[in-house]
């Protein structure tokens, strides 16, 4: 990821990332509408013009060979009509394709699965309404069409939805219940890295105690709001950081299968059908495993 900060009043921005990047035109205006291209930490068009001090976010280069290909892997799929898909995502999918991960993602998959996914995110990223961690196991919705996706974006916008999340977390959590109000944006000294910052994106996390063991706590967590890594970034915050993490808090890690956090429950109002729907998903091996090590603890 790269990080450019504007010095001068200039002009558009694909024409300014076109000299800064050594990138042609219409690769910068992909990037751009693919929203790999952040202006002050938000999506924005081509024409855009600049000013003293704005921040260009490149968060991924794409090349130009790179496509999304359907690719025949296995989906957990909850449910499927002909507006959406609820997918229970596996431990360790990334969810579309990027430099580094061009193949296997849950992209790769839907694509083979269905012809029918909404373009408003851009070729790389069909149908994809809201993302998870690579790690994060857990629920999520997908998009067959363009008036499904506004639809089900609104509502994440109007903290509509419900999003359940469950997680193990190092050291004993004392109250029963907690609310975390901290906003989060950009880490001032890793700019890969999200943190609780001043001036960041607010951010309220709901959280309550499931089972205590000697060494962690078992929680399950309710979002207000979806910024990137809000629950690691937000437990680490307080600290108790999400066990196995490999980015957040500095424990030891238990196994190489990322941090213990599942999207368990997702609720919205289905985006034709006008009703309410709910789904839940039960806590993957790997996350029961590591559970069991602290029970015997």
């Amino acid at each position: 990821m790269k990080t450019i900060e504007v010095t001068e009043n200039i002009k558009r921005i694909d024409g300014y990332l076109i000299e800064k990047l050594n990138l042609s035109r219409s690769k910068i205006q992909k990037m751009i509408e693919g929203k790999f291209i952040l202006l002050n930490e938000k999506p924005v068009k081509n024409s855009a013009s600049l000013k003293i001090g704005d921040i260009i976010t490149v968060e991924e280069q794409i090349e130009e060979e790179m496509n999304a290909e359907p690719e025949n892997i296995p989906l957990d799929i909850v449910y499927e009509d002909s507006d959406i898909i609820v997918v229970n995502k596996e431990n360790g999918m990334v969810v579309h394709p990027a430099i580094g991960n061009t193949h296997g993602t849950l992209v790769n998959a839907l694509l083979y699965h269905s012809k029918n996914l909404s373009n408003i995110n851009g070729e790389f990223r069909p149908g994809i309404v809201h993302r998870i961690d690579a790690f994060t196991t857990g629920l999520l919705v997908v998009a067959k069409n363009n008036s499904a996706h506004e639809i089900l974006a609104k509502q994440l916008e109007e903290k509509s939805t419900h999003r359940k999340y469950i997680a193990l977390v190092w050291g004993v959590i004392p109250h029963d219940t907690g609310t975390i109000d901290a906003p989060i944006g950009r880490d001032t000294s890793d700019r890969k890295k999200m943190a609780v910052v001043s001036g960041g994106k607010p951010s309220i996390t709901h959280f309550k105690v499931l089972e205590r063991f000697s060494r962690a706590t078992l929680i399950e967590l309710q979002l207000e709001t979806g910024r990137t890594h809000q629950i690691r970034v937000h437990m680490n915050y307080i600290g108790h950081p999400v066990v196995n993490d490999p980015v957040y808090g500095k424990r030891q890690k238990i196994d190489e299968s990322g941090q213990c956090l599942h999207a368990k429950e997702l609720g919205f109002v289905h985006p034709s059908l006008g009703k309410y729907m709910s789904f839940d998903s039960e806590l993957p091996e790997k996350f029961l495993k590591i559970v069991e090590q602290f029970k015997d603890s």
